[in-house]
C-alpha cells in the first residue's frame, strides 16, 4: 500500500495514461485505489472531463498480491516526475519548409502571375485530394514510382501521397464522363521520396501550378497553346526571354530507337536513361544503358548519335532526308506533328522561344505525344572535362549523388533543372475507364524553382525590394492620444477598399 504520510504530487503529463470510468473498474481495483482516483480527478492542479482518470493505476505482482491484498507500491508520482523526457531536434522534416515573410510576398506573387495567365485563357480550377488509392498512381510513372509517398492507412485502403497533379485529373475525368472538354488548372502541393537541394528549389513537399487542355481539338492546336502559355507565365514574371523551351515528341523519340535496333521491351527504360543527359554526360548514359539495363553497345552508340542533335526546323528537315527514318511509321507521325506545331507557334509569336532537342525524354510512362521541359541558362549546366569520366571517380559528398542533386554550384539559378514540363497523354483517361480515351495536353509549373531563381534576380536587382505585405497606408497622430479617432479613419480606408496597416 502507498505509505499515508506521502504527500499527492501532480502528476507528470509524460506518463499520464487516459482511461475512462466505468461504474464497475475493469481491474477491480480495491477501495484505495478508486479513492485516489476521485481524489486526482477533483484535484485543482488538473481541469479534465470527469469522465477521464487521468492517472497510472498500481501494478500488483501475481505472485503475492490480489484485489484485497495489493503487496506492490503505486508508482510514486515523485518518480514519475523524475524520468527523463525524451529529447529530439525541432526542425521540419527533410526536403520540406516553413514560408514566411517575403518569401511568402514573392510566392503569391508567382501564384497571382500563373493564375492571371491561365484564367485569360479559359482555365476552371478544381482540387482533388491529397492522396490517392494506391492502385491509381501504379504504373504511371515509369522507374520514378519510387519516389511515391505509400500511407499506412488502418481502414483497410492502401493509399499513396500524389506524386504529381495530372494522374488524379485523368482519374477526375476518368469518374466524371459528362465533362468531355475542359480547360483546367490546379495549384496544389504534391510529393516524392526525392534527394532534395533546398536552396535550388527541389523540395519533397512542393507546389505545382497545372493547365491542362482536356477534349478532341484540331491536331497540335491545344499543344501550341499551351506552349503560348509558357511564354506568357515567363514573360508575365519578367523573366524576359532568359528561359527556353525544350521540345520533342515521343514518337519521332520512339522511331530513333526503333531504327537503332533498340528491342520494344527496352525503350521506355532506354528512354528514361536518355532523360538524364542533362544531369551526366554521354559517357555516363551509355554505361546505364549497357551496363545496367543491357543494351548492346553498338546499339546505345547508334542512339548516341542523334540524341545529341538540337535545333527547330532544320533538325526536323534533316530527320526527314533520313531514309531509314522516313520509313519507320512512329516517326512519320511525329514528324507531321511538329510540322504542324512549328507552324501555330510561329502564328503565336513564340518560335523563338522553343528548341527541338533530341535528348529530351521525359521519363514518365504515360507521355504519348509532344512532351517539353521549361530551362533557364543554369539549369543544366555543361559538363567540365573533370565530369565527363564521373563514373570513375565516385562523389566524395557522403550520401549524395551527383546525378541525382546536380548540384555543382552554389548559385541558386544553377542546376535547378526544369521549371516547367509537360507534354500529351492521350491514353491515361483511358486506363481508369477502358475504352472511353479523352486526349489531353498540360503544362506543369515547379513554384519553388520559379521561386528560387526569382528570388536571386530580385536579390541581384539592388532596387528590387520586396515588403512583407501590400499596406499601402499607415494611420498615425502626433502627440498622445487620438486612438479612437485614427479608428475611425482607419474603418472608412478599409470601407475604400484601401490597404491600411
Amino acid at each position: 500500500m502507498r505509505p499515508k504520510s506521502a504527500p499527492i504530487k501532480s502528476l507528470s503529463l509524460s506518463r499520464i495514461t487516459a482511461r475512462p470510468l466505468s461504474s464497475t473498474p475493469a481491474c477491480r481495483c480495491p477501495p484505495s485505489c478508486l479513492a485516489l482516483t476521485r481524489r486526482y480527478r477533483h484535484s485543482k492542479f488538473l481541469s479534465l472531463d470527469p469522465s477521464i482518470t487521468v492517472f497510472s493505476l498500481p501494478r500488483y505482482a501475481s505472485s503475492s498480491s490480489s484485489p484485497s491484498n495489493p503487496t506492490t507500491t503505486l508508482e510514486s508520482p515523485t518518480s514519475l516526475e523524475m524520468a527523463p523526457k525524451n529529447k529530439f531536434e525541432l526542425k521540419t522534416p527533410k526536403g520540406t519548409k516553413d514560408w514566411e515573410g517575403k518569401d511568402m510576398v514573392i510566392r503569391d506573387h508567382i501564384f497571382n502571375t500563373i493564375t492571371q495567365v491561365f484564367k485569360r485563357h479559359g482555365g476552371v480550377t478544381i482540387d482533388t485530394p491529397v492522396f490517392e488509392l494506391r492502385e491509381i498512381l501504379a504504373g504511371k510513372y515509369g522507374e520514378d514510382s519510387k519516389l511515391i509517398y505509400d500511407l499506412a492507412d488502418q481502414g483497410g485502403e492502401i493509399c499513396s501521397l500524389r506524386y504529381d497533379l495530372t494522374v488524379p485529373f485523368a482519374r477526375f475525368l476518368a469518374m466524371n464522363k459528362q465533362i468531355q472538354n475542359i480547360k483546367r488548372y490546379h495549384i496544389a502541393k504534391v510529393y516524392r521520396r526525392d534527394q532534395p537541394a533546398m536552396t535550388k528549389g527541389r523540395m519533397r513537399e512542393f507546389y505545382q501550378c497545372d493547365f491542362d487542355i482536356a477534349g478532341t481539338y484540331d491536331p497540335m492546336l491545344p499543344d501550341a497553346e499551351v506552349i503560348r502559355i509558357i511564354t506568357e507565365v515567363f514573360e508575365g514574371l519578367g523573366w524576359n526571354g532568359g528561359y527556353t523551351i525544350k521540345l520533342n515528341h515521343r514518337k519521332i523519340l520512339d522511331g530513333i530507337f526503333q531504327v537503332c535496333g533498340v528491342p520494344e521491351d527496352k525503350i521506355r527504360t532506354i528512354s528514361s536513361a536518355v532523360d538524364k543527359l542533362d544531369k551526366l554526360p554521354w559517357a555516363d548514359v551509355r554505361k546505364e544503358m549497357t551496363e545496367e539495363k543491357g543494351l548492346d553497345g553498338e546499339v546505345a552508340d547508334r542512339i548516341g548519335e542523334w540524341v545529341v542533335l538540337k535545333g527547330k526546323q532544320d533538325l526536323l528537315q534533316k530527320l526527314q532526308s533520313t531514309e531509314s527514318l522516313a520509313a519507320n511509321e512512329s516517326m512519320k507521325k511525329g514528324m507531321e506533328d511538329l510540322a504542324l506545331l512549328f507552324e501555330y507557334l510561329e502564328a503565336f509569336g513564340c518560335l523563338d522561344r522553343v528548341s527541338f532537342d533530341l535528348s529530351l525524354a521525359r521519363g514518365l510512362d504515360y507521355y504519348t505525344g509532344l512532351i517539353y521541359e521549361v530551362v533557364t541558362q543554369g539549369s543544366a549546366p555543361e559538363v567540365t572535362p573533370g565530369q565527363e569520366n564521373a563514373e570513375s571517380k565516385p562523389s566524395k559528398k557522403k550520401g549524395k549523388k551527383g546525378s541525382e542533386d546536380d548540384d555543382r554550384s552554389d548559385d541558386p539559378t544553377v542546376g535547378v533543372g526544369s521549371v516547367a514540363a509537360g507534354g500529351r497523354y492521350d491514353n491515361l483517361v483511358g486506363m481508369f475507364s477502358g475504352k472511353s480515351q479523352i486526349p489531353c495536353v498540360g503544362i506543369s509549373f515547379g513554384v519553388d524553382r520559379i521561386f528560387s531563381i526569382t528570388k536571386a534576380k530580385m536579390a541581384a536587382e539592388k532596387n528590387a525590394a520586396v515588403r512583407n505585405n501590400d499596406v499601402d497606408v499607415y494611420v498615425m497622430a502626433f502627440g498622445q492620444g487620438y486612438l479612437k479617432e485614427r479608428m475611425s479613419v482607419c474603418a472608412k480606408l478599409w470601407e475604400s477598399g484601401i490597404k491600411v496597416g
